[in-house]
């Protein structure tokens, strides 16, 4: 979106008889499609090269995938959305994706944060992923053991996709 700003096609959409929301889901159909191919191709090393024993549901799998990817284009595409130009988008996912890597629980347990930062966690779909994949690919969880991870990237895929299409339509400048 940025990159269509900054060549003057942006406009352009938004002027063409279709809503925001098909505007939000033809942009969001090929990162989807790149971020499970990429995902599939990681499950396949680590199932086949490292022989990570595979213990759970692949369907469930590609469920919080779907999902996970759902709610991460949903925040890119926000801050698309706010960016004015490509580098302001750099500046942004660079202030965004690691503080949102480190609060993930990947790199350190999230019972093991300060409780302020176990708060903001909450607000981080890749924090529910990472549980939810752990679970289902080491455990052999099922969604009734995880079924919780679900709601708050659901959420948060609902309110930021919601705030790329009011930014799309209402964006001035």
């Amino acid at each position: 979106m940025a990159r269509e700003r900054e060549q003057g096609t942006f406009d352009q959409l938004l002027v063409t008889p279709v809503s925001s929301m098909q505007i939000l889901v033809a942009k969001s159909i090929p990162p989807m499609l790149i971020g499970l191919f990429q995902s599939t191709v990681l499950l396949l090393i680590a199932m086949f090269w490292f022989k990570v024993p595979f213990r759970g549901n692949i369907f469930l799998v590609y469920a919080v995938l779907f999902t996970f990817i759902s709610s991460s284009i949903g925040l890119g595409l926000s801050i698309s959305a706010i960016a004015k130009n490509m580098q302001q988008v750099l500046v942004y996912v660079f202030v965004f994706l690691f503080p949102l890597a480190l609060l993930s629980g990947l790199i350190t347990p999230v019972h093991n944060m300060p409780k302020i930062l176990q708060y903001l966690t909450y607000g981080n779909p890749m924090r529910f992923s990472v549980e939810a994949m752990r679970r289902i690919y080491l455990e052999g969880a099922g969604l009734t053991d995880i079924w919780f991870n679900f709601i708050p990237m659901i959420i948060l895929t609902v309110i930021s996709m919601s705030i790329a299409g009011w930014l799309f339509r209402n964006r001035v400048g």
